[in-house]
């Protein structure tokens, strides 16, 4: 008979190896998978996880993308990450990613074609402050009205998909285009432009602002009291009120900085490698994003780390896609494979594997 039984404590060694053994199990899923798709799993994985980074014959584009892909991961999951440790479930970062590019990109075409050095910071601002408004819908339903917000962040992601889809192709839409949906491109315009900062590296403002939340969140967590008010919520909820902790204000704190972030990646990622908003702009990044943030352990170093892992299986897998002709759907499915094992190897964390039958050693 097998059988779990609860620890008295989570186990630190297997808190550390998790993540490690959930991409292990993620590798053998996935080349099972694609051994069914009739491709070489050896070669399907070298392929996503090797060459983008170590075959000359492509590391000279796959490693700037690198930073490219993993800069709005990590921003989106840094935000994501306060509000799951607090115990506020944020879903629908992807839509506050959609409203934020939306509302950033509004004010730089209302402001076209200036060349003012305002007009960018301008931008980032009224992104930031365009994902937090719609991070505060649910925040607000939950606090008032203690509706789930899990569920409420989830269902405005649609109404945001629609409303970019309509600006795609009316009140944003490049009246210069030729009717075609679509903005003016922010990468032609210096002002609003978003370009790479160093030369062959991807580096560009998203990925100097993920730095930053990555050292903010950090130094908030570990040093600052809204840091501690937000662990000990997550994991002594009685004792945070005894505590004097306002959960009210805490849920408005942690959904309202999870959607700056995630406004401020949709924002970065419009004007620099995206460079105009179109109706498939939404890419689907607030969503991998929360498979980020588990797989870093909801801690910062740990979402930096795994924003780099999840950002090499998106370039790996595009590599796969056209050198062996993997379906893009496999890709997708790999990559839900490192939630799904994440979350069922850290059933470990907090219970011990028995054999035999109840109290007997």
């Amino acid at each position: 008979m097998i059988r779990l039984e609860k620890r008295p404590m989570p186990s630190r060694l297997w808190t550390v190896l998790t993540p490690i053994v959930a991409v292990l199990g993620t590798m053998v899923a996935g080349g099972l998978m694609f051994a069914l798709l009739g491709k070489d799993p050896f070669e399907a994985i070298r392929t996503i996880f090797y060459d983008p980074l170590f075959n000359d014959q492509f590391a000279a584009y796959s490693r700037p993308q690198l930073l490219v892909k993993a800069g709005p991961l990590i921003l989106i999951a840094i935000g994501l990450s306060l509000g799951f440790r607090a115990g506020v479930w944020n879903i629908g970062a992807e839509g506050q990613y959609i409203i934020g590019a939306l509302c950033g990109a509004g004010v730089g075409l209302a402001l076209y074609p200036s060349e003012s050095f305002l007009v960018l910071p301008l931008m980032v601002a009224v992104g930031a402050l365009g994902g937090w408004a719609w991070a505060m819908i649910p925040a607000v339903l939950k606090t008032r009205f203690n509706t789930n917000e899990i569920l409420v962040s989830l269902l405005l992601v649609y109404v945001a998909e629609q409303l970019l889809a309509s600006a795609s192709l009316g009140l944003l839409r490049n009246p210069d285009g030729g009717g075609f949906p679509g903005s003016r491109n922010f990468q032609q315009w210096e002002a609003a432009a978003n370009p790479e900062l160093i030369s062959g590296t991807g580096m560009h403002w998203g990925v100097v602002a993920a730095f930053i939340a990555v050292i903010g969140a950090y130094t908030m967590l570990s040093k600052h009291m809204l840091g501690f008010q937000i662990r000990l919520t997550g994991s002594a909820p009685r004792a945070a009120r005894f505590a004097g902790v306002n959960p009210v204000r805490l849920v408005l704190i942690c959904l309202g900085l999870s959607g700056a972030l995630a406004g401020m990646a949709g924002l970065f990622e419009v004007t620099g490698p995206a460079g105009q908003i179109s109706i498939d702009f939404g890419s689907g990044y607030g969503f991998t994003a929360i498979i980020v943030a588990f797989l870093g352990r909801l801690h910062p170093i740990g979402i930096l780390l795994a924003g780099l892992l999840m950002a090499l299986t998106y370039i790996g897998g595009e590599l796969s896609q056209f050198m062996l002709g993997v379906p893009a759907a496999a890709i997708q499915a790999f990559q839900g494979m490192l939630l799904f094992f994440l979350l069922a190897v850290d059933v470990l964390s907090n219970y011990r594997v028995r054999i035999g039958k109840p109290g007997v050693a």
